[in-house]
Parts: structure tokens; sequence; C-alpha cells
């Protein structure tokens, strides 16, 4: 990809404000694209990102800020459905009440975040839409049974969607990434009794022997959002350090 191969286009972000999001919406914005940033706080994002509130679990919300951010920006030609939260514990350990909760801001927000964008992607020549998704939808993981969940269907919903719309010449794809050095991930370690001992093993579990930057998950949803990748519809591309398909031999003791 060249600096400028993003002008001229639009872009929203969801859950840009921070993490992934505000990598991925500072790197759009660096090769050319207008970005709109949808977030719960959106008032720290730095120029030239446009800030709107928004919380993708309302439906009116939604709308209401779509509308908002493509009349700012003259259109939509990307969308990266990016919000989203996590969740610990066993399939025996999360309330009914925190699957709904999280089902509903990782998995019905790409959907309500779509559906309102959809009649303005339709419009573009190189409308392009990329969900954030997870290792967690294709891998089995301890302790992420909910949010497994959801990003399983995240990835589904991602197949879906292309299959939908490749024929009025929208793209969906998806990333997904292993254990991503973000906010969140800082505060669950946080929470551990060994922070350094947790953060040594998640990084162990990655082939290449560390957590994935941001930047690098950004790098890859700016390739897929871009006009470089018109030919790739209904992937997910891994972002994880060989998590998902390598298998090494341990390493010999001394």
């Amino acid at each position: 990809m060249t600096t400028t191969e993003l002008d001229g286009l639009t872009a929203l972000v969801t859950g840009g404000a921070s993490g992934i999001g505000l990598a991925t919406a500072s790197l759009l914005a660096e090769r050319g694209a207008r970005v709109a940033v949808l977030d719960l706080h959106p008032g720290t994002v730095p120029e030239p990102l446009l800030g709107f509130a928004v919380d993708v679990t309302d439906d009116t919300s939604v709308r209401t800020t779509v509308a908002a951010a493509a009349r700012t920006l003259g259109g939509i030609d990307i969308l990266v459905n990016n919000a989203g939260i996590g969740a610990v514990g066993t399939v025996a350990d999360n309330s009914d009440e925190q699957w709904h909760r999280v089902l509903d801001v990782n998995l019905l927000g790409v959907v309500r975040t779509t559906r309102a964008a959809l009649p303005h992607l339709r419009r573009s020549r190189r409308a392009s839409v990329v969900n954030t998704c997870s290792i967690a939808a294709t891998a089995g993981l301890p302790q992420r049974a909910l949010y497994s969940a959801t990003k399983g269907a995240v990835l589904a919903l991602t197949r879906a969607m292309a299959a939908d719309h490749v024929r009025e010449g929208i793209r969906v794809n998806c990333v997904n990434p292993g254990t991503v050095d973000t906010p969140w991930v800082g505060r669950l370690l946080d929470a551990t009794d060994d922070p350094a001992a947790e953060r040594a093993a998640l990084s162990g579990r990655q082939p290449h022997g560390r957590l994935v930057t941001a930047q690098e998950v950004a790098a890859a949803i700016a390739y897929l959002a871009s006009p470089s990748a018109g030919s790739t519809t209904g992937t997910a591309l891994q972002v994880d350090g060989g998590m998902a398909g390598l298998r090494l031999r341990p390493e010999p003791r001394p």
C-alpha cells in the first residue's frame, strides 16, 4: 500500500478511541482517508480524526450517529466494526445478563452499525467492511467461553454478509488477532496475582513469542479496507503470530 492509496475515501471506525480502533483510525487517516471515530467516549481522539459519541447497543443512537458522520464526511466508503468488550470465564461462570450484554455489544453492535451504514456503502464505488474478530473464533481458549461465542458469531456473520453484498460491490472481511497488547488486556493482567507471569504465559502461547501490537492489527485492517484488496472478500486474516496454524515442537532443554 502507498501512503496516499486511501485519498478521497471516507471511513467510520467504531470503538476507535483506544487500542486497535485508535491505531486503525490513525493509520487510515495517515493513508489519506477522512475518518470518523464512533465511540462511547470519543472526546480524546486527536486531529484529524472526527469524534462522534455512540452506543452500539442502542439502534437509535447508531442510526443517528452514522447518519451524522456520513453527512460530515460526505459518504461512507469504509466501515470498521471494531467496538467490543471482553468476558472471562467458563460456560458455567457468566450470568444470562452478562451473555446478553456481551452479545449485544460484540455481535449486535456489528449488525446495527452495518445496517445503518449500508445505504451509504451502496453508493460507494470502493465499499468495504472490516470486522474485528479474534483467534477465539477458531481456537479453543480457556476461560473465554462467552467471548469466544460472540467472536465465532462475528466470523460467521462476516462470511454471510460477504455473500449477501458482493454483487452490490461491497466487500466484507474480518481480522482475527491473537492476544493484543491493549488497555483491556492490561487491565486483565493487572487483576491477576502475578501480572508479569501471566503476561509471559500469554506471550508464550503465541508462536512468535510476544503479544500482538495494535499497530499490526491496524495494518491488516487497512489492507483489507483498501482498493489493493479489491478481490478479497469473505476472508478472515489471521494476525496472531502463527497461533492458529503453527504447531511448534517444544524447544529442547539445555
